[in-house]
């Protein structure tokens, strides 16, 4: 349980210095960047895993880029829920998707 809470302060402190660092991603306070973390995590746990399963062939053709597009939906409907948290455009948050999951990958080993 330590490690979970541990994560999720790291992944938000990951949102937060990604918000000062892309000209396009917009994070109120570190609490709100926790916040994305916290609700980025459970759309990627509940409706991420259904359209991964879905989107199998997509990710065996693409030899697994196509997680990448699955990500970029869930971060864009992580910022569409949240108000303190704006993302400009689509190349943004394609690029937060992505280093959002390197981040991720990076912290889970």
């Amino acid at each position: 349980m330590i490690d979970l809470i541990l994560h999720l302060f790291c992944l938000g402190a990951v949102i937060f210095f990604m918000a000062n660092a892309l000209p396009g991603l917009h994070v109120e306070t570190y609490g709100t960047a926790v916040m994305v973390a916290l609700v980025y995590g459970l759309i990627n746990v509940t409706l991420g895993t259904v359209l991964k399963l879905l989107a199998i062939p997509f990710v065996i053709i693409t030899l697994g880029l196509f997680l990448i597009v699955i990500n970029t939906f869930l971060l864009w409907l992580t910022d569409k829920l949240l108000d303190d948290f704006d993302i400009d455009d689509m190349g943004t948050t394609f690029i937060a998707a992505l280093l959002i999951t390197i981040s991720d990958t990076i912290l889970a080993l």
